[in-house]
């Protein structure tokens, strides 16, 4: 039996807002924890959230670079759920109007093939706090510093069939968002991270398997780890003769394994409804066309210019243009050599050592 894996992505993204999404606390990170939730982050009584403006100009910068619909009236509701770090009971996100539709991305593979993944939509909300387990000797601590700071949280089709593409997508993402200077994407400080919905079907089916979700890959490997050994565990089940069950995994990096953390919930779990305390906003076109007119150089702008300017491949552009840094490190090196073709072999070599 030929077997097909079948991907969608929920990726993350931390917005680089100084403030909180409803609240005047500071984002910075690395304070002492705890140190920076305010009454409005844990929903104090009296407490009323005000809407950051700056975090609904970034969601719209991303959704132009996506070629996405823009939610011109979107809606703040409460998700309800109980977790240790979700000090207000609920979550204040996006469901029904989301400020991002559908849009679509092209990715790069290297085997010098391309394809367009689609985005379903992209929607704001306020992160959680963190629970930390590795200090505390059987026991849990919280740090509700993040609570509150402005998330977009991008979901995808599922349209890709490899974890090399679902590398792929994520590394497009991330060059996205920080070429826009909405996120500074750093993975390793939860800036970005992505929950993968996995599941396989035989080759030529039409209707999709049952998935699972592996949540918060927080680096490009260990996201195609996941990915690789949650498809094949499930492969492995069904023909052994089980059935794989819809639940939510995590990824054990040192086992090189995923692991059943709960079952997955579905909407009507959430009891979702509109927040009473935020009204909808409404965005003009003005407003959109306004931010149009600042966005910077896309990746995909740039790439186009690397080839046509400097000669690169269409592959050697790509991998140089995802990432604002290196794009401009580049351009710094080829200006100096006078060589284009030399300082894109070596920056790429630089990058991989």
């Amino acid at each position: 039996m030929e077997w097909e894996v079948v991907i969608g992505l929920e990726v993350h993204v931390q917005l680089s807002t100084q403030s909180k999404i409803f609240s005047g606390a500071s984002t910075a990170f690395g304070a002492e924890p705890n140190t920076q939730a305010c009454a409005i982050d844990l929903a104090m009584p009296g407490t009323l959230p005000v809407p950051n403006e700056e975090a609904f100009r970034y969601a719209v910068m991303f959704g132009l670079a996506m070629n996405a619909e823009i939610g011109k009236r979107s809606v703040f509701e409460r998700k309800n759920y109980f977790y240790p770090d979700l000090p207000k009971g609920y979550q204040t996100t996006q469901l029904e109007k989301p400020i991002v539709g559908a849009g679509q991305i092209e990715i790069h593979l290297e085997d010098g093939s391309s394809k367009t993944v689609r985005l379903h939509h992209a929607h704001l909300e306020e992160d959680a706090g963190k629970s930390l387990h590795e200090d505390f000797h059987g026991m849990s601590g919280i740090d509700l510093n993040r609570a509150g700071t402005p998330l977009i949280e991008i979901v995808s089709e599922p349209d890709m069939r490899s974890a090399a593409e679902a590398v792929a997508y994520l590394k497009k993402i991330h060059g996205i968002v920080t070429c826009l200077g909405i996120s500074d994407g750093d993975m390793s400080q939860g800036s970005l991270r992505c929950d993968a919905n996995v599941s396989v079907r035989l080759k030529g089916e039409e209707e999709l398997g049952t998935r699972t979700e592996i949540k918060n890959l927080n680096s490009f490997r260990f996201i195609e780890k996941a990915i690789k050994v949650e498809a094949q565990r499930q492969i492995d089940l069904i023909e052994d003769g089980g059935k794989v069950v819809q639940e939510t995994r995590l990824y054990d990096s040192d086992k090189n394994e995923t692991r059943s953390m709960r079952s997955k919930e579905v909407a009507n779990d959430y009891r979702y409804f509109p927040c009473p305390d935020l009204l909808p906003v409404v965005i003009s076109d003005e407003y959109i066309e306004q931010i149009r007119t600042e966005l910077p150089e896309l990746p995909d702008t740039k790439c186009a210019r690397f080839e046509k300017d400097y000669g690169l491949s269409a592959y050697d552009a790509d991998q140089l243009s995802q990432d604002r840094g290196t794009a401009e490190y580049f351009e710094q090196v080829a200006a100096q050599s006078g060589e284009p073709k030399l300082a894109a072999n070596w920056v790429m070599g630089e990058q991989h050592c």
